[in-house]
């Protein structure tokens, strides 16, 4: 058996119940806001505060941009795997999307929960 030293213990059965698995999550957060702005009380700075400030939302938001974080991570990882050849640039390439989907997260992170 020949192991691929990119995968860090990942298969492509793993890789398809997490894609299907942040697909739900990120349905169901997509439905959680639908469902604020169509039955919610009008829309203004106060409500989306006070919707914001809810534990519910901000852990409910973090679960789903970890979600779209993990989507997007297996996603880009095929595509760069799938399409990107030299070894040294897909590296370089998976670094960089490494790097800004950290970003994404911290920013993520210190936006939800105002620190």
């Amino acid at each position: 058996m020949v192991n691929n030293v990119s995968t860090v213990g990942r298969n492509g059965v793993h890789d398809f119940i997490l894609v299907r698995a942040t697909a739900i999550i990120l349905t169901l957060y997509t439905l959680y806001m639908v469902g604020f702005f169509a039955f919610g009380p009008e829309l203004n700075f106060e409500t989306w505060s006070a919707f914001f400030g809810r534990l519910s939302t901000k852990v409910f938001t973090m679960l789903a941009l970890l979600s779209v974080l993990v989507h997007a991570w297996i996603g880009l990882w095929q595509v760069l795997t799938d399409y990107i050849k030299p070894a040294a640039l897909r590296a370089g390439l998976q670094f960089v999307v490494v790097a800004i989907l950290l970003v994404y997260l911290f920013s993520g992170f210190f936006i939800v929960w105002g620190a």
